[in-house]
């Protein structure tokens, strides 16, 4: 089977059991970002992280080829197609607790840094939030073919990611960055 099919050649492409669409559609930009977020987690974990964070991100990442499925589908039910289920959210929230506890409590807005493995999750979190905006205006715009569920769990992996390169820099005793006020740095 080829790579190219050259159908896309005029700037549509075609949904999973539905319609082609524009490229630039919110539901092809909504799973687009997934897909981007999805591949910044696999180079963090090429990247060498502890265990328990690699395999939760193995996890993750299988979960978000079914969020792209779902959002690539107008109707993911009557296909067959895997749906976000309130339990994966539920798993999420635990992960997010458990983290919560193993850490320092923050006293002050961090910035994106430390150890490399951080930065990566870092933006990871950012190009999750940006996905989380795209499935909202798709929410919005299509309330009755997307689940509110994917918005929940999108919310639940932004909050994860944070406590994650959080967790990175903790497992090898890099600091978090203190954000420094204007007033703060002269």
């Amino acid at each position: 089977m080829k790579i190219y099919t050259k159908t896309g050649d005029s700037g549509k492409t075609g949904l999973l059991a539905g319609p082609r669409v524009s490229k630039d559609h919110v539901r092809v930009e909504s799973y687009g970002e997934i897909d981007e977020m999805n591949a910044h987690l696999g180079l963090a974990r090429s990247a060498g992280l502890a265990d328990d964070i690699d395999r939760l991100l193995s996890r993750v990442q299988h979960e978000l080829f079914d969020v792209g499925a779902e959002l690539a589908c107008p109707n993911p039910e009557a296909f067959g197609l895997p749906t976000v289920q309130p339990e994966m959210i539920e798993r999420l929230e635990r992960e997010i607790d458990y983290y919560e506890e193993l850490l320092p409590p923050l006293r002050q807005f961090i910035l994106p840094g430390g150890a490399s493995t951080s930065a990566m999750l870092h933006v990871a979190r950012t190009v999750c939030r940006r996905a989380e905006r795209r499935v909202v205006t798709l929410y919005e715009a299509n309330s009755d073919q997307v689940s509110v569920l994917v918005l929940g769990y999108l919310n639940r992996l932004g909050d994860l990611l944070f406590l994650l390169a959080r967790a990175a820099n903790f497992a090898v005793d890099v600091p978090d960055v203190p954000w420094q006020k204007l007033h703060d740095r002269g």
